[in-house]
């Protein structure tokens, strides 16, 4: 078991797919995706981007992500911050944050409980510059 599934292992629910925003894409996420879609970045850009000035999106559609459809379809390649989610530093400021994305994540481990699962995430975050799920 990896250090990660220790307190986290993705269930592909999409519930963190839901919602009427998604993450930014950086230049890096947008390469990935161009070349996971397999289209020229001017298709991507008209048909899955929300661009508003420098700020690259992806579209929401009928109150989720355009790439969730019974699982992601383009989880391959997946923005940064898809793939960091739900471990985002957040949890670790905050216990109600983690009982909050606990509540709402069927793949957070909250049984080892927040201490435990803090103590795990911080060693995974020093040693990983981005974490990925």
């Amino acid at each position: 078991m990896s250090e990660i599934e220790r307190i986290f292992t993705c269930q592909r629910c999409g519930f963190c797919c839901q919602g009427e925003t998604t993450v930014s894409l950086d230049d890096n996420d947008q390469r990935q995706m161009i070349q996971s879609l397999n289209l020229h970045r001017e298709e991507v850009m008209s048909k899955y981007w929300r661009i508003t000035g420098t700020i690259v999106q992806m579209q929401t559609v009928d109150g989720h992500c355009i790439f969730y459809n019974q699982g992601c379809l383009v989880h391959a390649g997946r923005p940064w911050r898809c793939r960091q989610w739900p471990l985002h530093p957040s949890i670790l400021d905050d216990e109600m944050n983690f009982h909050i994305i606990a509540e709402s994540c069927p793949g957070i481990r909250a049984e080892i409980g927040y201490e435990e699962f803090c103590r795990l995430l911080r060693r995974i975050m020093a040693d990983t510059a981005k974490i990925s799920c």
